[in-house]
């Protein structure tokens, strides 16, 4: 499985490499509380972190149901020899689903969450479409790091499902914890990294475009990993 397992890994660092700068929400609320409440560096990349880790780990959380599904078709005798192209499939329909969903997403404009800078240094969270026009103040919710923690806690990065149902359906533990420790290490690095460069005042990227695409993306790329273990034999 170690050819397959690259091309995972791969897939799981773009994933979380895009998925983190595409997203200002996660790096834009820590640098603005860190002014506003002057924190030290240090302060701030600790509470990313912990948010950062939060948001992952309930991605993982929420991929259990597929890892329960790979490790229960294991104990069936006559899967052992099918199990590789099964997975595979799987892969590429995950990914399929996935990439229909985001492009859904974008045609019915979705709401989902973004954040707001006050000139007082205050951080509010809202729901808002693309497009849409100003968010009224009695709509909005004042940001605390524990706030932040229970938003990154909810928000789970579902293309986490395939990542780790693929290994589970194979019977590789060691597959799963690489992968989890590979997309954790990943989204925290762009995280605090985007965090160091605002903290310093650094102009960040404009991603707003490819935000709302991001679901979509990230169907692509697993629907791409899964053809070619199919058909280009990955």
């Amino acid at each position: 499985m170690e050819s397959e397992l690259n091309v995972l890994l791969m897939a799981a660092i773009s994933i979380s490499v895009l998925h983190t700068l595409t997203g200002p929400d996660h790096y834009i609320p820590f640098i603005a509380i860190g002014k506003a409440k002057n924190w030290s560096l240090r302060r701030t990349i600790f509470w990313t972190v912990v948010c950062g880790t939060g948001h992952v780990m309930s991605s993982v959380f929420l991929a259990l149901g597929g890892v329960a599904l790979g490790f229960s078709l294991n104990k069936l005798t006559w899967f052992e020899e099918v199990r590789g192209g099964w997975a595979a499939w799987a892969l590429f329909l995950f990914g399929i689903v996935f990439l229909l969903i985001g492009l859904f997403q974008v045609y019915r404009n979705k709401k989902h969450k973004h954040f707001d800078v006050y000139d007082s240094g205050d951080v509010y969270v809202y729901e808002h479409k693309h497009g849409q026009g100003p968010v009224m103040p009695t709509e909005r919710r004042k940001v605390t790091p524990w706030v932040m923690f229970i938003i990154f806690l909810l928000g789970p990065c579902e293309p986490m499902i395939p990542l780790l149902t693929y290994p589970a359906i194979m019977d590789s533990t060691y597959g799963i914890y690489l992968i989890t420790g590979v997309f954790l290490f990943f989204t925290l690095l762009m995280m605090v990294m985007m965090v160091v460069l605002g903290h310093y005042g650094f102009k960040l990227i404009k991603t707003d475009f490819f935000e709302k695409y991001m679901t979509a993306i990230a169907g692509a790329t697993i629907a791409i990993c899964g053809a070619g273990m199919i058909f280009l034999g990955w």
